[in-house]
């Protein structure tokens, strides 16, 4: 029993094409969530250029629980709850910014930016039994870094950062980053926030969602074909030939690899004509070789979701944060490239604001669907939502994961998938990672 309520079955409320809406509206669900999902797996907390010198900080949340990202005097990323060790007041209160010191308001307690305890007031009122190095403030119990990407886990145990993401995901990861010929992101361009009256896991499966484009984004896909002569809603159509790609542990893509590979060579005959385009691809040539920045720039980089809430688009990267059960922020970082020259960065920039952010001509599309989903949640006569389309054609791709066309929801059965496996799980560490899912009939492998 929890709160007066029996334990749920999640097998009861999570198909494996279909939903029960009571996941998004149960707000004994939604703390199970945060303690299960959030507090004891693998989340993302930011990049570490955010932070590039001495004493910079960033205030965040490892689900609902304040920490502060900061690099130490010493050069090294920490991650440290906002929390002082004497009466548990936040000694952080800012959103960023550089100290070497963190001083709590409320009786003068100080520490350095590694955490460890600096000054206690009137020490002369504790006893020989009060040590300074028992008084720091505690750390994020695991931290763990891929290429500049900070992930914290609230439990002391459970798997590996390196098992959480998998191959495939930093094969992504990788594709995103090496668009730099310096291999390296800056963070610091700024940030779009927004939020929305709804549950988080509305953002990770729409980030995900190839079926909605043509339909919530059709005006903005109208206005870049008045302008550009380019028809945007080709990517998304049911004939097209790009994919959804599960790549296992809950981390799922949308793959239009398929598309730029068939249109690799107008790319990169138009690069060289671009402001700092030439500089551009002659840098990647000379640090990736001409295969392998032509593959770079096919991909163009990523769109890939990282459960549970670090999603990669187009340039930016996208951080969902989950406030109550009908209450979320999204945190948007667009990202440029170290070593390009400034036009690249510059158009990179433009491409991304066209579309997001307040004066953008899509995001907010999203936005309104989620509010709706929530509206619409509250008519319970058939409660479930169904995720079946596509389902009897998954198939095995070459590489081992498991693929479908750009409208179907693989994606997120896959999401769900893994959002049950974590939700039904006992004790204290999370599942253990199996291999990347195989096909069965029973599965849906029919394809």
């Amino acid at each position: 029993m929890k709160n007066g309520h029996a334990k749920l079955d999640y097998n009861d409320f999570v198909k494996e094409d279909r939903v029960h809406g009571r996941m998004y509206t149960d707000s004994d669900v939604y703390q199970e969530e945060l303690d299960k999902i959030f507090h004891r797996g693998w989340v993302y907390v930011g990049h570490a250029n955010e932070i590039p010198n001495p004493g910079d900080f960033r205030a965040t949340t490892i689900g609902t629980q304040s920490i502060i990202m900061v690099r130490d005097e010493s050069g090294q990323v920490q991650l440290l709850m906002n929390r002082c060790t004497h009466r548990a007041n936040a000694v952080c209160q800012v959103e960023r910014g550089n100290t070497k010191m963190f001083r709590c308001a409320y009786h003068g307690w100080t520490f350095r930016n590694n955490g460890d305890l600096q000054g206690v007031t009137y020490h002369d009122r504790y006893g020989e039994w009060f040590r300074k190095e028992d008084f720091g403030l505690r750390k994020v119990p695991r931290m763990g870094m891929y290429r500049g990407f900070v992930f914290g886990s609230l439990s002391p145990v459970g798997i590996t950062l390196d098992e959480h993401l998998g191959q495939p995901v930093k094969e992504q990861l990788d594709l995103f980053i090496d668009l730099s010929p310096e291999g390296e992101l800056d963070v610091t361009a700024g940030i779009h926030k927004y939020g929305y009256r709804a549950n988080w896991k509305f953002q990770i499966e729409n980030s995900m969602d190839g079926y909605h484009p043509n339909f919530v984004h059709q005006t903005f896909f109208t206005n870049i074909q008045h302008r550009t002569g380019a028809k945007l809603t080709g990517l998304f159509a049911s004939s097209s030939n790009n994919l959804t790609r599960d790549l296992g542990n809950g981390h799922v893509m949308l793959d239009y690899r398929p598309y730029n590979r068939e249109n690799s060579r107008r790319v990169q005959e138009l690069l060289p004509t671009r402001p700092g385009g030439k500089e551009y691809l002659d840098a990647m040539v000379a640090r990736h070789g001409e295969k392998h920045a032509e593959e770079i720039l096919t991909a163009g980089g990523t769109h890939m979701l990282i459960f549970p809430n670090l999603v990669l688009i187009g340039v930016h990267i996208r951080v969902i944060r989950p406030v109550t059960v009908d209450q979320t922020e999204v945190f948007l970082y667009p990202t440029l490239l170290k070593g390009v020259p400034a036009a690249v960065n510059a158009a990179r920039l433009r491409g991304h604001e066209s579309f997001y952010g307040p004066a953008g001509g899509g995001a907010t599309d999203d936005l309104e669907m989620f509010e709706r989903n929530q509206i619409g949640l509250s008519a319970r006569v058939d409660p479930w939502l169904v995720l079946a389309r596509g389902f009897q054609q998954e198939r095995l791709d070459v590489d081992g994961t498991v693929v479908g066309q750009v409208t179907d929801e693989l994606t997120q059965r896959s999401i769900w998938r893994q959002w049950k496996k974590v939700m039904s799980q006992d004790g204290d560490t999370a599942a253990r990672r199996g291999k990347p899912r195989q096909l069965t009939a029973a599965a849906g492998g029919r394809g």
